[in-house]
């Protein structure tokens, strides 16, 4: 099943969201995954030559003071696209800036973008920081006008009024500071089925998130992974794969 249902205590905290009363595993890992990076080199993979690269078996992206990102940049995979999927994979970066998981996203080429590697659409937010809620794992609307769409520890929907409802809490402050590992290789599960997002890290549920803004809703797109423009920072990849699942 894509979830479980939440058995959740109900009480009051702010306009009457619910506080998880346990936490939720990520569901076993599904059969017959597709390997999207073969620990050698970038092949499927298209990004900045100067910035990403394969080191030690894992995809490594680094800008510096001497190689700087024009505008956020991206690797983008290049054999297929991102519907309804179970994506697995886990990532180590540093603090100076942030990165991101691109999904269901659009390429964006032209004369008015900063690089060839422009992307925008739903991003899992990568950072190697402990306090909420600038932390990994929220939905960040790359390039779009709603920002942040989803904070990791919430249970939100968005509506065509463009008004975000929380429904109910997933993890606190003091919980994901013990979740998440700093400075170290951190699992993360994205699963999408139609209007719908999960995000697990290190098997455990911190995003549920449903988008029923009709406009604005993506349901496929590209999967890309992020350097972000300014301070010069890292961030590596590893062992990603995915699971296309039945629409």
């Amino acid at each position: 099943m894509f979830s479980r249902l939440l058995s959740v205590t109900c009480l009051l905290v702010g306009y009457g969201v619910c506080v998880a009363a346990e936490p939720v595993p990520a569901p076993p890992e599904p059969a017959d995954m597709e390997t999207l990076f073969n620990g050698k080199d970038l092949t499927g993979w298209e990004g900045d030559p100067r910035l990403w690269s394969v080191r030690d078996g894992v995809i490594h992206g680094e800008t510096t003071a001497e190689h700087a990102a024009n505008g956020n940049t991206f690797l983008i995979w290049q054999k297929g696209v991102t519907r309804d999927f179970d994506l697995r994979l886990s990532f180590r970066c540093n603090a100076t800036n942030n990165s991101g998981i691109q999904y269901r996203s659009k390429h964006i080429t032209g004369d008015k973008v900063p690089n060839k590697w422009v992307v925008r659409g739903y991003q899992h937010e990568i950072r190697n920081e402990l306090k909420l809620p600038n932390v990994s794992g929220f939905i960040y609307d790359e390039g779009g006008s709603r920002g942040r769409l989803c904070l990791a520890g919430e249970k939100a929907s968005w509506g065509a009024d463009l008004k975000k409802q929380v429904l109910e809490t997933l993890i606190s402050e003091s919980e994901f500071e013990k979740l998440f590992r700093l400075d170290d290789w951190n699992d993360v599960v994205i699963i999408a089925r139609g209007n719908r997002i999960q995000h697990f890290l290190n098997n455990r549920l911190i995003l549920d998130f449903t988008d029923n803004d009709e406009k604005l809703k993506l349901l496929d797109g590209v999967l890309a992974l992020q350097l972000h423009a300014g301070k010069p920072m890292w961030a590596e990849f590893r062992q990603i794969r995915i699971k296309h699942l039945p629409q």
